[in-house]
């Protein structure tokens, strides 16, 4: 097995798949995710690198938040990862990370996932933080129509993947629906510590946001 080519082969497949993509869920996006989970991979034990990063690049391509089509997430994985000829045995490690590794999909149940998929999972949510999480946040919001803020509407925390994905919200209370909640849902140490510091700035955006709509 080539793990190189099958990479790279990989790489070129979400780059097309993605490439009209514009909700912050882009080839870009799944590139940071990528780096992110093999810097976090370096630092633990007993990780199969080639699966992580195999999950990272491929993690978005069947999503609900970008998945036009009729095929459900499983359907359009298993094709990408039969023309990428991804060799069965890591393909279906590959599908139980990205299939159980979302927010939404562990409001009615937390999925138990492997090393692997703890870092994946790390990683992509590592992404919606910082500096880049929020222009991720305003992107997603504004093509989907959301309003940028309404004092009027105030944060609903969500207790199921249905009520999450139907909500109509502002991008601002996403912050507190979902970005908020994630520091303390990172599984590695390494995560954890990138994410406070990436919160940290985010707060001190809001605080700033906040004061800014006031002064009018």
């Amino acid at each position: 097995m080539n793990k190189n080519y099958i990479l790279k082969k990989t790489a070129a497949y979400v780059k097309n798949k993605l490439r009209n993509e514009f909700s912050g869920h882009d080839w870009y996006h799944a590139q940071r995710v990528f780096k992110m989970a093999t810097f976090i991979a370096g630092q633990e034990k007993n990780a199969d690198l080639f699966t992580i990063q195999l999950a990272a690049l491929l993690h978005d391509i069947g999503d609900w938040k970008v998945n036009s089509s009729k095929k459900s997430e499983a359907e359009i994985l298993r094709l990408a990862l039969k023309e990428i000829r991804v060799p069965k045995e890591v393909g279906e490690k590959i599908l139980q990370i990205i299939l159980n590794m979302s927010f939404s999909k562990n409001l009615d149940k937390k999925h138990k996932l492997s090393i692997e998929g703890q870092i994946v999972q790390d990683a992509d949510r590592l992404d919606a933080l910082g500096a880049i999480g929020i222009a991720r946040a305003f992107a997603y919001g504004g093509k989907n129509s959301r309003q940028l803020y309404n004092p009027k509407i105030k944060p609903k925390l969500h207790n199921s993947t249905s009520s999450y994905r139907k909500a109509k919200s502002t991008t601002i209370n996403h912050f507190y629906e979902k970005l908020f909640l994630l520091k303390s849902q990172m599984n590695t140490k390494t995560a954890q510590v990138i994410a406070a510091k990436r919160e940290k700035f985010m707060k001190k955006f809001l605080k700033e946001f906040y004061a800014q709509w006031k002064e009018g």
